[in-house]
């Protein structure tokens, strides 16, 4: 499948290097960006990639785009509103990089075959890429009625399309806890660390739940661990799951519900790797997300192909 990139920040670029040295289906043809003096369109260049420095404009005066498919969006939440508009006109399927959330969620493990048919997919945000699994993990041992994530991320790492997009990070990542992980309702944080030499993203996810065992719990995360490490090896448990009992005696209370809660709290502690492609190991968060994009536009190519 010819697809294009637009963005030639840290997360486009990484994401043309993933496709071109490992994917067997998509080949990235084009690349636009709206600085010239970019690292990504150098990088595109030389590889034999069409670049353009003047952004969608410049990518649909490209003779390459007649013959793209899909378009990824590495750019930020508000830019893709417009860009959206103009791909869809041309009748180019998205799959979004940005928290804009045009397009149904997809987080590869849990439900990417519900919307490998739809013209603008979304792929969350870093945090709800690593953390929406283990939610969607407990939801599956026991109804989930409160799920919170905490996702602490290398200052390093958040370049200004993250930075610009952290209220829209915060809503579509919560929004994501409920309707991709099931929890009846979800909170998300995200931490900006300016910690030298630069720390490794880690993922903190609490969840509620009133039934269940804490075994099943535990399987039911440890499968979905090593369902994730399939395209983002880096992906692995800080330490074991942790399962507490909230007795009557001493409830969680849970001011979004406005009541006291007792059952199970789950907690799961991760960190997220990066290979190291484009960018440094620590900017998993970065990595996580090219990586599951990479993984949708593969499977939406191979659906395409049948």
């Amino acid at each position: 499948m010819k697809t294009a990139i637009i963005g030639s920040g840290n997360i486009g670029t990484d994401l043309l290097i993933k496709a071109m040295r490992s994917s067997e289906t998509i080949d990235v043809v084009a690349m636009c960006g709206i600085d010239p003096e970019s690292d990504g369109l150098a990088r595109a260049a030389r590889l034999g990639v069409a670049t353009t420095a003047e952004g969608i404009d410049g990518l649909v005066a490209l003779p390459e785009f007649a013959d793209i498919e899909l378009v990824f969006d590495a750019t930020s939440a508000g830019a893709h509103v417009r860009h959206d508009e103009v791909l869809q006109a041309h009748g180019k399927r998205v799959l979004d990089l940005t928290p804009a959330a045009l397009g149904p969620y997809v987080v590869p493990v849990v439900n990417m075959d519900e919307h490998l048919d739809a013209p603008n997919v979304n792929m969350v945000t870093c945090g709800g890429q690593a953390t929406v699994p283990m939610v969607a993990a407990i939801n599956s041992v026991a109804p989930v009625e409160y799920g919170e994530i905490v996702s602490s991320v290398s200052s390093r790492s958040a370049g200004p399309g993250t930075r610009a997009n952290i209220d829209e990070f915060t809503e579509t990542t919560a929004k994501a806890i409920e309707a991709v992980g099931g929890a009846a309702l979800g909170k998300a944080i995200i931490v900006l660390n300016p910690a030298e030499p630069p720390l490794i993203m880690r993922n903190t996810v609490f969840c509620l739940t009133q039934t269940g065992e804490p075994d099943a719990f535990r399987a039911a995360v440890a499968d979905m661990v090593e369902r994730v490490q399939q395209y983002v090896p880096g992906y692995r448990l800080k330490q074991q799951v942790q399962v507490d009992q909230i007795s009557d005696a001493d409830p969680v209370r849970i001011p979004q519900l406005d009541r006291k809660f007792t059952g199970w709290k789950i907690s799961v502690f991760l960190e997220v790797e990066g290979a190291g492609h484009y960018l440094p190991p620590y900017a998993g968060n970065l990595d996580i997300m090219t990586s599951a994009a990479l993984k949708t536009a593969e499977q939406i190519a191979a659906r395409v192909t049948v």
